[in-house]
Parts: structure tokens; sequence; C-alpha cells
């Protein structure tokens, strides 16, 4: 087993310490050395990255065209926000959340869910990142988030995961639209108490690990290589750095099949001791097509995955800071 020493990590984390970004601070003293630390929201929330994040908002909400508006609108703004720690019930969020809330739970949404061969075919990935958000916002007694988290169980196929692919035989489910619905439906539950929440977000983490994150469970071979490389953000993209962060929110990081995806993670790390991204899926701001609001870092030593890539390690035992 691969073991971060103190001294090794020593370099990294004192890196993500001295961030511009507070959010990145916070979260590095909280998840990376285990300190029990109140946020400053104002702080938070005065952050580039959040503030960029929040900017543009229209009275409606929104944020300009359809809250799943690549890469700009609400509901993609809000997984970036709740994951930088903006707090519970922030006004602006919380408007955001809305848009998001009557897109997902309205009835021309709902009427266009498909049932073939008694089997749902969801892009889950949407209710399950909106999940998420909500119930991290403080929204999960809302009905329609209750709606979201049932409808994820209902949907749920029998190997513990969601496909929204029409033609697919039911034996499999696919990994990029089952990783969101684990960490919202375990985001409800740690909200709400809900037991069936809990239980089925397991069920999707048995799915993983089963696969050993990213290993084909007949042949032993990797399954997509693209999984292997580190990217942030992941939007609803399926990735051995997000299996693993989403497998630590479920407490599953100690089972032995997750060993050799963090194996691979603490390989992929740099002579100085970071990460940096193998992969993106968004353009700079400003891009004719799938911009971001914020520029995460394309090259070189990546503050987000590095972060990540920690706390992970952490979780598992597998850091000593």
């Amino acid at each position: 087993m691969n073991l971060l020493h103190r001294t090794d990590a020593t370099e990294a984390v004192e890196w993500l310490l001295d961030s511009q970004e507070p959010a990145i601070r916070y979260l590095t003293r909280r998840d990376v050395l285990g300190e029990r630390v109140e946020p400053d929201e104002a702080e938070l929330l005065a952050g580039l990255k959040v503030r960029a994040l929040l900017s543009g908002q229209e009275p409606s909400g929104g944020f300009g065209g359809h809250p799943y508006k690549k890469w700009t609108g609400a509901h993609w703004r809000l997984v970036s926000l709740v994951e930088l720690g903006v707090p519970a019930g922030e006004s602006r969020a919380l408007a955001a959340a809305e848009t998001v809330l009557a897109w997902l739970t309205g009835k021309g949404h709902v009427r266009g869910v498909k049932v073939i061969d008694g089997l749902v075919r969801r892009c889950a990935s949407q209710e399950g990142n909106a999940l998420a958000v909500c119930s991290r916002l403080g929204l999960a007694q809302d009905p329609r988030v209750e709606l979201l988290a049932r409808s994820l169980v209902d949907w749920q196929w029998p190997d513990g995961g969601w496909n929204c692919d029409l033609r697919a035989s039911g034996r499999r489910s696919s990994f990029n639209e089952s990783l969101a619905p684990a960490w919202g439906l375990h985001e409800y539950a740690t909200a709400t108490g809900a037991e069936w929440a809990a239980e089925a977000a397991q069920r999707t983490a048995e799915l993983f690990l089963s696969h050993r994150v990213f290993r084909s469970r007949a042949t032993g071979e990797i399954i997509n290589a693209r999984w292997l490389a580190l990217c942030y953000p992941p939007y609803w993209h399926y990735g051995v750095l997000q299996a693993l962060v989403v497998l630590g929110r479920l407490g599953r990081l100690g089972d032995e099949r997750a060993g050799e995806a963090l194996d691979l993670l603490h390989e992929r790390r740099r002579p100085d001791g970071r990460w940096e991204p193998g992969a993106r899926w968004w353009r700079p701001p400003g891009s004719a097509t799938h911009p971001e609001v914020v520029d995460w870092g394309r090259r070189g030593p990546n503050e987000p995955i590095t972060l990540n890539a920690l706390r992970v390690l952490w979780q598992a035992g597998r850091l000593e800071v």
C-alpha cells in the first residue's frame, strides 16, 4: 500500500493553504489537516471564484438560458458553489436552486421520463447533482427535493446504478449517470436521516467497488482509459478521482477494492507533490462553445484536483500530515 508521509505532503498542503481562494484554504484545513474549524462565510463568499460563479444572476434566479446550459447554467454553477463551501441558506444560491427545481420537477420534464423493458432510462446525473446541491443548501425538507430523492430510488437499476441509454440491454448501468446520484442520495440522507436514501447510495458504491472502481469484472481490463485522467470539475463525467471522492463521502475508502484506484492516484503525483489535470471538459471563460464561468486551471498544478487527491488519501488512511 502506498503511503504519503508527512514531509512528502507538506509542500502541497502549504501551497493549498496559500491559495487566493478562501474556500481552498478552509477545505484544506478541514478535510486534509482534520482541523475542527468553522468557515468564515463572509470570507468564502468574497472568494474570486465564488463571486464569479454568482455573477450575472438575473432577477429570476437564473443566469440566462436553460439551467442546464453547459457550463454556465445555474445547475453547473451550483455544483461548483457547494463544493466551494457556499453556506446553506445563501440567498443567491437558493434563488438559483429554485430554477433548477422548477426544471427537474416540472410537468414537462417528468413526462419525458421513459420506461423501456421495465427500466427507467434517465440521465440521473441531473437529479443527482441537484439533490446534492439542494441538500447542502438546506432545502432537504422541500417536497420537491424529496421527490428528486424518491425518484432516483424508484429509477435505480438492479445493479445499483442508472442509465439513460434507450438501447441498453438492462444488464449494466452507466457509470457516468450513476456517480452523481450516489452523491446526491448520500447528501440527502445526511441532511434528513433517510435510511432508504443511504441504502440506495450504498448500492451504487457497491457497483463501483465490484469493478474495483475502473475495471471490468469479466476481464479485469480497464473499462475506459479516460476514467484514469484527473479532471475538475467532473460535471457528469465518471472518473477515478471523483469516484474516490464520492466513495470517501460514503465511508467506503477502507474497502480493499478501492486500493488500486488509490494507488493510481498516488502514482499520479507530480515531483513537487501536487496533481495536475489530465483531461478537461470545459473551455476558458469567453469561449464560443462550452465556456466556463471561471478558470479552474488547464495546465500545471491544480488546486481543486490536489485538494481532492489529498482529502481522499487522508480519508483512506494513506496520508500523514
